[in-house]
């Protein structure tokens, strides 16, 4: 394999900054094994001149959340004309967007909870349309945030002014707050790796005991979580998780690898599987689900990573077509 100055782009003007910062260390860890040339950079405004004066042979994005992970990073890097690892900037957008990615998701017949997309209003007469149209126990957050941040988790006998309060908090955060019917049951979450074609690896089982739910702390805070991988979930289930997964990917046009969440009911048969979002930059921290599930599939983090950026590297950049002459 063909020695590689690789960038990896780290940081931004995100809430997820810190997340993507311990990433960048850990795939710079990796491809420092694999013997890259490797330079962690910080997505600032100086950073294209840096890339176009740097002579990189692909870029690594994994700038978590606003700019970094929402097509903004990736329209600079076709601009620039650089080979990069993961979904390009329609793909990145439309998952980071997860209105539109349910809108996806419902064209191509894939199980979602119940939701609404609700902008900036009234928050008092806008909860009174949740209760009528999605029911009693619901989630609220932001439409393009990741990390869990700004998710509040609203049980059925909750009182009314509570979906009020988690929408106004929701839009501090974002324009638009995505509001879905509380699906009960066990987090699960399928990472996909798409190097020839895209192939889900075993189902991860989170449990995070002591905190409600999957939380920001409980997803980067050393032994908050447990991950249990494979998931014991039948084979028929964890074959339609699988296939949801790769189907997810799909429908957004993703490339390279993904992560597709997931909440599964108590019931354990094929119709109690909803789809939560995708994660077009999956985090690669000590406590990431991502590379945790890669290595149980054979890839441990150093190939993992080694293997996306070859990927990028054979691919190239975007092809580009010579100008027409004007008539």
């Amino acid at each position: 394999m063909k020695t590689l100055s690789v960038a990896i782009v780290q940081g931004g003007p995100s809430t997820e900054a810190e997340v993507s910062r311990s990433s960048a260390k850990g795939i710079s860890q990796a491809l420092l094994h694999s013997g890259h040339r490797v330079v962690c950079l910080e997505l600032v405004p100086t950073l294209a001149e840096t890339l176009r004066t740097g002579a990189f042979d692909v870029v690594f994005p994994i700038a978590h959340g606003a700019v970094g992970e929402d097509g903004a990073l990736q329209g600079l890097l076709e601009v620039l004309d650089i080979p990069y690892v993961g979904s390009g900037v329609l793909a990145s957008a439309l998952a980071m967007d997860k209105r539109r990615a349910r809108q996806l998701f419902a064209c191509e017949g894939l199980p979602l909870a119940p939701g609404l997309a609700l902008a900036r209003g009234d928050s008092t007469s806008l909860a009174h349309r949740v209760r009528d149209e999605i029911g009693k126990g619901v989630v609220v957050k932001p439409s393009s945030h990741g990390s869990a941040i700004g998710v509040r988790r609203i049980e059925a006998d909750a009182p009314l002014r509570e979906v009020a309060e988690a929408l106004k908090d929701v839009w501090l955060l974002d324009p638009i707050a995505l509001v879905e019917h509380f699906a009960k049951g066990r987090e699960i979450t399928c990472g996909v790796l798409d190097l020839d074609e895209p192939v889900a690896f075993s189902p991860t089982e989170i449990v995070a005991p002591h905190d409600d739910f999957y939380t920001y702390r409980a997803r980067y805070a050393a032994g908050r979580s447990q991950h249990q991988c494979p998931a014991a979930l039948s084979e028929s289930l964890t074959k339609r998780v699988r296939d949801i997964a790769v189907a997810a990917h799909r429908a957004l046009g993703c490339r390279d690898l993904s992560r597709v969440d997931f909440v599964i009911g108590d019931l354990e048969d094929l119709d109690c599987i909803t789809l939560l979002e995708v994660n077009t930059l999956p985090g690669f921290t000590s406590t990431s689900l991502y590379p945790e599930a890669a290595a149980v599939a054979g890839f441990p983090i150093h190939e993992l990573c080694e293997a996306l950026v070859q990927k990028a590297y054979a691919r190239g950049p975007t092809p580009r077509h010579a100008p027409l002459p004007l008539p």
